[in-house]
């Protein structure tokens, strides 16, 4: 299955946030850093999906998701929280990486491709693990776009 997401190394940020709330607003902050996108269209997105019901995905990760005339494949950001923050996942686990994706308005099959590729990623064990303890943008950047390029082969 080829997955074509855009990523960009602007598009991570190390963050010490407390809400939900804070991680969408900074998510799309990013958005508007790294693809020049309006951050206030991104976050009414997010929050339009989040409050059908959490995108806590389980085991430290939310994937807050949305689509958006503003871009023409799936697009990718990630915050690294320094401290855990309540996402309402349905195992309760508080998140500490928090992967944003924003997807053109009828990419139907082409978002769930790219909800699933991420969601792949971070249910190998080490793979999640890389992730949460990189130290740095960079680290992450490198660890990403490494198993991006494997996933779309």
């Amino acid at each position: 299955m080829d997955v074509n997401i855009k990523f960009e190394p602007e598009a991570i940020g190390f963050a010490r946030l407390t809400t939900s709330q804070q991680v969408l607003d900074q998510l799309s902050q990013l958005y508007m850093k790294a693809y020049g996108l309006e951050s206030a269209d991104i976050l009414d997105g997010l929050e339009q999906r989040e409050s059908l019901g959490s995108t806590g995905f389980g085991r430290g990760v939310a994937i807050p998701h949305c689509r958006s005339a503003s871009v023409n494949r799936p697009t990718m950001a990630i915050l690294k929280l320094e401290q855990p923050v309540d996402f309402k996942a349905a195992d309760a686990v508080p998140v500490n990486l928090a992967f944003g994706l924003v997807s053109p308005e009828n990419a139907g099959a082409t978002h769930l491709h790219a909800l699933a590729a991420i969601s792949r990623m971070v249910r190998d064990e080490t793979m999640l693990s890389a992730l949460t303890e990189a130290p740095d943008p960079d680290a992450l950047f490198g660890l990403l776009t490494n198993q991006l390029l494997r996933d779309a082969a």
